[in-house]
């Protein structure tokens, strides 16, 4: 299991919450060596405590687990759908032909 993109995971979402790693440690009641040491992939969490971490989040477990679920590639592609829905039409149409272009390249191999 690649623990360290759990870990990258948890760090991502605890950014964009803006917090920094002192923060998050004391809102889920762990040290700042130990939350470390998860988000470096050293250490897995014991469910409970994956399970406080999600809540502190406010994210689902499945998007933190998504890099070895083996439903990750759907989890993704929703994360991507919703990241270029944000962008405006003309981006929007640049990334879907180069993603046709890269699917069709592949096809033909």
């Amino acid at each position: 299991m690649n623990t360290s993109s759990i870990g990258k995971r948890i760090r991502k979402y605890r950014e964009a919450k803006g917090w920094r790693q002192e923060d998050f440690a004391e809102r889920i009641g762990l040290s700042v060596t130990y939350t470390g040491m998860i988000e470096r992939g050293e250490k897995i969490p014991k469910l409970e405590t994956f399970i406080t971490i999600a809540n502190a989040l406010e994210v689902s477990a499945d998007l933190l687990l998504a890099d070895v679920l083996s439903t990750g590639y759907s989890i993704k592609s929703s994360e991507m759908t919703e990241a270029i829905s944000t962008l405006a039409p003309t981006e929007r149409d640049r990334i879907y032909s180069v993603v046709s272009a890269m699917i069709k390249f592949e096809k033909n191999k």
